[in-house]
Formats: structure tokens, sequence, C-alpha cells
């Protein structure tokens, strides 16, 4: 038989091919046959480059933090000082309030009568030391010195007790002295121990003595200079003549 013609699919792919490939390469069947192979292969090789070098995500690390948990055994999750949450600091600790400072009156035989601020809680002792302590030949077996004092009291040393108030009776700071103080033979030092007599007053009972010839009776107390009623019903029961 002769020669046959040319195949369908090389006459399609001599259709497409460029007129110079056309020209050089003539019509031979083997020839297209040839050229379409190199075409396919030449395909095959480009996708596969294309495919191999495109761009692909990359998975960013997973970030390890502190204190991971640990891999758990099969008997259950395993305790730790890890697992327990740490405790809260908290405010500190507030303490019981200071208690306010008390004033007393110590007067007496002591070095340095008056009113005097102590802490809250101290006793007779502390008073008579913030005094400056005791005069010399003082007796003080009637005082109770392990006391705690009030605020607002009077603490005598060396004399009898200032009333109490209302006029209740002797009060509990008392001196060593017991009974009333003798108008006519007392010194200006135990004068001072009476309340409300100072320096001043107990000299001018002791001039009212002289001038006068000593006191006859508790009630001529009224005419000495500084005394007026009042003061005198706080001292009336605590002297006599």
């Amino acid at each position: 038989m002769a020669g046959a013609g040319p195949s369908p699919l090389g006459l399609a792919i001599r259709d497409r091919l460029p007129v110079w490939v056309q020209l050089r390469c003539g019509l031979e069947p083997k020839t297209l046959a040839a050229l379409a192979v190199v075409l396919v292969a030449a395909a095959v090789f480009a996708a596969q480059h294309f495919w191999v070098g495109r761009p692909q995500a990359v998975r960013a690390p997973e970030l390890v933090q502190h204190g991971s948990a640990q891999p758990q055994s099969d008997s259950g999750p395993a305790a730790g000082p890890a697992d327990e949450p740490s405790p809260s600091p908290g405010l500190p600790p507030v303490g019981p309030q200071q208690a306010a400072p008390i004033v007393v009156d110590v007067s007496g035989k002591v070095r340095r009568p008056g009113v005097l601020e102590l802490p809250a809680g101290s006793r007779v002792a502390d008073a008579l030391e913030a005094a400056g302590g005791v005069k010399p030949g003082t007796d003080l077996s009637g005082l109770n010195r392990a006391r705690v004092l009030s605020d607002g009291e009077q603490v005598v040393v060396g004399g009898p007790a200032p009333p109490a108030p209302g006029g209740a009776g002797a009060g509990t700071a008392t001196g060593a002295a017991t009974g009333p103080i003798s108008l006519n033979s007392a010194t200006v030092e135990q004068l001072e121990t009476l309340p409300g007599v100072g320096p001043v007053l107990a000299q001018h009972i002791i001039d009212h003595r002289m001038q006068n010839g000593g006191f006859r009776s508790i009630d001529e107390l009224r005419d000495v200079n500084g005394i007026g009623d009042r003061r005198f019903e706080d001292l009336r029961n605590l002297v006599r003549p």
C-alpha cells in the first residue's frame, strides 16, 4: 500500500507549530511525532520544577512557657509545689491601739510636786519617780506603791489622803501620815500635803498662827488669807488645832 497520510494527531500538532518550525522540520510524520514528545517532556519538566520551587508556609515554633506541666504518669497527676497557689502577701497585722496617757497630781513630800503626765498603766511608784523621788525621812509604810493609777487622781505623800469626790471619804492614794494635821505644830512642808494648799497658802497659815498665838479651833482657819468657804470644807476634816 502506498504510504499512509499523516494521522489526525500529527496534523493537529503541525497546525499549531510556528511557521519556521514547519519550514525547518518539514511535514514528515516521524519528525512531528518526535517534536511532540520533546514538547511534552519539556512541559512535564517545567511543571515539576514549578511544583518543587513553589513557596511553602512555615509553621512558627511553639513557645515553651516556664513552669509547664510535666508529663503525667499513669497513676494520676502528681501534686507538687508548682501546683499549689502562692499565698498573697496581704496586709500587715494591725496591733492594738496605744492607750492615751493619764494625768495625776502628786503632792506632799516629794522633790518636784505638781501635775504629771504618765503613760497609761503607770503605778504610784512611777508617779513618785517622775516627781523627783520622796524626800528623806518620809515614811511610806501606808502608801501602796504598786497600785495602778487612774486619770485625774491625786497622790499625797506624807500627809492625809485628799477627800474623795462627793465627800465619800478618804481616797486610796494616802501617804504615811494617819490622822489630821495639827495647825499649831505643822511645818510648811506638812501643810503643803493638804489638798489645794501650796507654799504661799501654807506660809499664810503659819503667819496667822504666829500673829494670833495659835489656833484655838478649826473654824479660825476661815480667817486665813486665801481660804474661802469651799476650801475650808475640803480641809476641815484633815486638820485639827
